[in-house]
């Protein structure tokens, strides 16, 4: 029997003793969310993932190293639909610095994990159950890019799997770089394919592919663009095809980008600003370029991950610095936003991640 449950899970900045991981459930009818659980015992649990089929969160998390060094880790839990609570499974290492976000091999075999402070990408396994294994294999980026402060050497901030799960994109903020790995399944490690550079100083941040294939997207902390570009599935490689900056014309403060993504019709792209705090709207044309839409204030201080819920009626974001997360109306005709004048408090929140279970 399935339930029309709509969860809402959140990973934020936290200290052990504090709650880290909040589960919500949300009312699309009167924009409530209403909390269900919270998870304490992890530090910085800052980026999820969850496995609606099998009932499963996974979390990113920092430990301490044999030798007293901060570390990744990562933590299993397996979810109970009816009461949104959250039971553990186990914990292991995944990296050898802290990590910044967690993404799923489409197998179900696999976890690929970012490490921003360390410059590294990791393959991590996981078993039947859906229960961490081990850290089986982290490549170490080498540079920098051309901007003094933020790239003075590798910032791994994101791995996103193409759409037939071939390559895993993976965006080196400091080298502007997205490094095209594959996973070797018998040596069960990650191999280099390619290298895509980006325009000097973008620093890319996050991915998303067209629900189509033929595109994707990247947003730019550094510089507050968005890229657009084609998508060569056989090739395993991007061909840039536009930039457009992400902040209206007349501001003039500081500001870095932070996550995109896309309208399961592939009609619009969103992208959220820190500084402005805001998110930019954009309509995808048919040729894979952009067209300016919106702005529009998120209510709230540096919006660093917002996500549109399944039925894509409503965008949620979460404010890290006022420590709320806000419900805007989506007009699937236009693309554009409407504030629905409803927020959440939750503590300094990092990740949102609606789903139906």
């Amino acid at each position: 029997m399935t339930t029309s449950k709509l969860l809402v899970f959140t990973g934020s900045y936290s200290e052990k003793e504090d709650s880290g991981i909040h589960v919500y459930e949300l009312d699309e009818s009167t924009y409530e969310l209403s909390l269900l659980s919270q998870e304490k015992g992890l530090k910085n649990p800052t980026f999820l993932h969850v496995d609606k089929e099998k009932n499963r969160l996974v979390s990113i998390g920092e430990m301490s190293a044999a030798d007293g060094s901060k570390a990744g880790e990562v933590i299993a839990y397996t979810i109970k639909p009816e009461s949104g609570e959250l039971e553990f499974m186990n914990r292991a290492q995944s990296a050898y610095a802290p990590t910044c976000h967690v993404q799923k091999d489409p197998q179900g075999k696999y976890l690929v994990i970012s490490s921003y402070h360390g410059g590294t990408v990791s393959l991590v396994s996981l078993k039947e159950d859906g229960s961490i294994g081990e850290m089986l294999d982290s490549k170490q980026h080498a540079g920098q890019g051309s901007h003094p402060e933020r790239q003075d050497r590798p910032h791994v901030h994101s791995a996103f799997f193409s759409p037939d799960g071939q390559y895993i994109m993976v965006q080196d903020l400091g080298l502007d770089k997205i490094f095209v790995y594959q996973i070797d399944r018998e040596k069960e490690e990650l191999v280099l394919h390619r290298e895509v550079n980006t325009h000097a100083a973008a620093g890319p941040r996050h991915l998303v592919f067209h629900p189509n294939g033929k595109y994707a997207y990247v947003i730019n902390e550094v510089d507050s663009t968005v890229t657009s570009y084609a998508y060569d599935g056989q090739e395993g490689n991007l061909t840039e095809i536009q930039t457009l900056p992400t902040l209206p014309n007349d501001f003039t403060g500081e500001n870095t980008c932070a996550e995109i993504t896309i309208s399961s019709d592939g009609r619009f792209v969103y992208g959220s600003n820190r500084g402005h705090d805001s998110i930019v709207v954009y309509a995808a044309l048919d040729n894979g370029s952009l067209e300016y839409v919106q702005h529009i204030s998120t209510e709230g201080a540096h919006p660093r991950h917002f996500a549109l819920t399944p039925s894509g009626n409503l965008l949620l974001v979460a404010n890290r610095d006022t420590n709320n997360i806000t419900l805007f109306q989506v007009n699937k005709e236009t693309g554009e936003l409407t504030y629905t004048g409803k927020q959440m408090e939750s503590p300094k929140p990092v990740c949102v991640w609606p789903v139906y279970m």
